[in-house]
């Protein structure tokens, strides 16, 4: 149905017309409001007023959110949404005005301050409601059962809470589609009615205290799950063999079970329908990670970080729709397989914090790739660096002992935006690329030379950081059409200059960081005025030759 938005606005209540009827600049003060010319009726009004003086609103004002307010039907006037999303501040009383919208469809109150309120059992009298999304509020205490009342309801969000107590009494909304309790302090079991809801399609209990073993019925076949969040949870028993009833689930997130067995793959290789597994935190066996185990099929995404892996899950080898990798942060050793790079429609890679030392094949292996973010930062690789993929955007490689000069082809990958190679062992000059990226780290190596003076103007370079290395030369004047630039460090070179009081035009510069060189005499020129670096947080300049009295009258 048509609605009109009743919505807060400056430090009046504003009525918005739909903008079926009027444009939608047309305004009219609730003080004069005119009979008949809008669909809210005064009542209505008067209800929604009545509401919002409850907290203090100032941030409503203030607030990133701009679809706040509240919509009125067209034909009955009376109000069938609210919206105030990071604005509301105080108590949710238990018998508030807001219990009074009976015709209420649509309720959004997410990232405000409910201070020491509970969920009022009165909820459950607004029996019309089809969403309800009281996410990130503090609330307090258990759900009440009379939540169970609301028979329309499809959406219901409760997450990032501090609510306690068993499960909620839900298993009787037949329309719900989409549960989310994560972040929040419950205790006990998952009903297994749960899993056999008609309409429910997205379930996510992470991060609550919630134990089991959990069941799901063998009549689960027709589940309608496709989204299933247990994570971080206290799971006892077996859990993957009630999940494999869930045929039709597509993601499936069981990071951080805190089960004291290793999880056995191969159990959820029923899952045909199963598109992203995320199982972070867990151990897995090893058995079911070799190239012959029968896994899901058709994953695209796969994370297993934090398994305390300590070689290559050769199952990858069968996963030709995989899109996304993680296995970082475990204690993989050796050398990267050769086959992993010619997994058709693989983009994203992350490789980092194992024990690495090198790749098979040779130095092109990567080259023909689809990979699009690779990162193998925090390894053991040792040697000339691998030519990057022709389709590299990003590629994290800090923390390694790569050695030789940074490839020229890295400035032929015109897809390629960020770049980190610090903490190294490369030699020879900065490529003369960097205007083409938005991030460049090359900090702690042993480059030499100058800076590239090659910066121009519509670059859209926002970090640069070069520290740590034995330059030379003078800062590029170029540096000033870096319009974007947000971090510039310098520091621990040799670079000879006198202060770069030209940078300020630099109107989002936040990190400067000139330590540790040759520069020299004052820090501003005497026809320049003061500094007046709009946006600098962090300024360091020390130990290098600059004149102590004009430091001591500088002005940032």
């Amino acid at each position: 149905m048509p609605e009109t938005l009743l919505r807060l606005h400056f430090l009046s209540l504003l009525l918005l017309s739909s903008c079926a009827f009027l444009s939608s600049s047309s305004t009219i003060d609730v003080d004069d409001v005119v009979v008949g010319l809008v669909a809210c009726l005064p009542r209505q009004i008067e209800a929604f007023t009545q509401f919002t003086n409850e907290f203090d609103t100032r941030s409503c004002n203030h607030s990133d959110y701009s679809n706040n307010g509240a919509w009125c039907d067209n034909s009955t006037g009376a109000v069938t949404k609210i919206h105030l999303t990071g604005c509301l501040s105080g108590t949710l009383k238990p018998n508030s005005s807001l219990f009074g919208f009976q015709q209420l469809r649509h309720l959004v109150l997410s990232n405000n301050n409910f201070i020491s309120s509970t969920l009022p059992s009165k909820f459950g009298n607004l029996n019309r409601l089809e969403v309800l999304i009281l996410s990130s509020n503090g609330l307090l205490g258990e759900v009440p059962s009379s939540i169970s009342n609301l028979s329309q309801l499809s959406i219901l969000k409760l997450s990032k809470n501090k609510l306690i107590g068993s499960f909620p009494l839900i298993s009787n909304l037949t329309k719900l589609s989409v549960l989310s309790l994560s972040q929040n302090l419950f205790t006990g079991t998952i009903p297994s009615s749960i899993f056999t809801m008609p309409s429910l399609f997205y379930l996510n209990v992470n991060d609550n205290h919630l134990t089991g073993p959990h069941e799901v019925p063998d009549s689960s076949t027709s589940s309608s799950l496709e989204f299933l969040n247990l994570g971080k949870n206290q799971f006892e028993g077996k859990i993957l063999e009630p999940i494999s009833k869930l045929i039709n689930l597509k993601r499936l997130d069981l990071s951080f079970l805190n089960i004291s067995y290793p999880i056995d793959l191969r159990l959820l290789s029923s899952l045909k329908s199963l598109l992203d597994l995320y199982l972070s935190g867990n151990s897995l066996l090893a058995t079911s990670l070799s190239a012959d185990s029968d896994i899901p099929p058709n994953l695209e995404t796969l994370v297993m970080s934090y398994c305390d892996l300590n070689e290559f899950p050769n199952v990858l080898k069968t996963l030709n729709n995989l899109r996304s990798l993680s296995i970082s942060s475990n204690r993989i050793k050796g050398k990267v397989p050769e086959w992993l790079w010619t997994l058709p429609n693989l983009s994203t890679v992350l490789l980092g914090n194992n024990y690495f030392n090198g790749f098979q094949g040779t130095r092109k292996v990567l080259v023909d790739s689809s990979v699009q973010m690779l990162d193998i930062q925090s390894n053991h690789f040792e040697g000339e660096i691998p030519l990057p993929p022709l389709s590299l955007n990003a590629f994290y490689a800090r923390n390694n002992t790569f050695i030789g000069n940074i490839p020229l082809s890295f400035c032929n990958r015109t897809s390629l935006i960020v770049l980190d190679l610090s903490y190294n062992n490369f030699t020879g000059p900065i490529p003369q690329c960097l205007n083409d990226f938005k991030v460049v780290k090359l900090r702690k190596n042993n480059l030499e030379g100058s800076l590239p003076d090659r910066f121009n103007v519509g670059t859209s370079l926002r970090v640069i950081d070069v520290g740590y290395n034995q330059l030379t030369g003078k800062l590029p004047r170029s540096l000033l059409n870096c319009s974007f630039l947000k971090f510039l460090s310098v520091d621990h070179n040799s670079i000879e200059d006198t202060f770069p009081f030209w940078l300020k035009a630099l109107p989002n510069l936040q990190v400067f960081k000139l330590r540790s060189n040759k520069f020299y005499g004052p820090i501003s020129s005497p026809d320049q005025g003061p500094l007046a670096f709009p946006e600098l947080h962090i300024f360091e300049i020390s130990d290098n030759n600059f004149t102590v009295e004009a430091c001591r009258h500088a002005t940032l």
